[in-house]
């Protein structure tokens, strides 16, 4: 007879996982506030033990921060942590950006190529921002180094953190996104790495200035 336990704990600390993961990137759990075991497992209806286990998970993608043995809090937010992150993003996403291109493959392409197209049937809708996560992350798949691909989706989200933070300003509607986004894919199916890496570090400067000008307002 099999023995289901192990797999229904997994699930529900997944499930758990992917929950807090959403609240804290939406700022539903906002930035600094403790994380307390027992209420947030009447949110989401399920186990401590889940809930803890989601936590520490959470730890690792750097979303949450243990502040004493058993305690923790949703990472606070600062204008000199996004900086860093987009700092290292910009460092990072260039140099695996340039060995997608350079080990660029028909089949890569051709991802891309369904994942702008994808991206750009959903703006506006609630599904564009993992389609836009997508299209940003196919860009560097092909670099053929797995830890740095993870480092960057890791850093994708806590970036998205802070767009969730500031939203809701002006500025940000003058730019044409789409056109940006289409200059950084033009660039990379074509295969030039230096337009690409340069449209790329543009498009997020240009956000970055724009979340640090809303940071500062808040």
């Amino acid at each position: 007879m099999m023995d289901n336990t192990a797999g229904s704990e997994t699930s529900a600390t997944r499930a758990a996982y992917l929950s807090l993961r959403e609240m804290i990137l939406v700022g539903t759990l906002p930035a600094g506030e403790k994380l307390k075991i027992e209420q947030l497992r009447k949110l989401l209806d399920t186990g401590a033990s889940p809930v803890r286990e989601a936590l520490s998970l959470l730890t690792s993608d750097m979303l949450v921060e243990r502040i004493d043995q058993r305690g923790f809090r949703a990472a606070p937010a600062s204008r000199a942590n996004f900086e860093e992150i987009l700092t290292l993003r910009c460092t990072l996403e260039d140099m695996a950006l340039r060995q997608s291109i350079a080990r660029g493959t028909s089949d890569w392409e051709e991802q891309l190529v369904l994942e702008h197209h994808r991206m750009k049937r959903v703006v506006g809708t609630d599904a564009f921002e993992e389609a836009h996560k997508s299209f940003h992350m196919t860009l560097l798949c092909n670099a053929g180094s797995p830890m740095l691909e993870r480092y960057c989706g890791q850093l994708y989200d806590l970036n998205i953190r802070y767009s969730y933070l500031a939203a809701g300003g002006a500025g940000y509607q003058n730019r044409d996104i789409a056109a940006e986004h289409e200059e950084i894919f033009e660039a990379a199916v074509q295969g030039d790495a230096d337009r690409a890496s340069q449209a790329l570090i543009s498009h997020y400067r240009l956000t970055g200035d724009y979340l640090s000008m809303q940071l500062d307002a808040l």
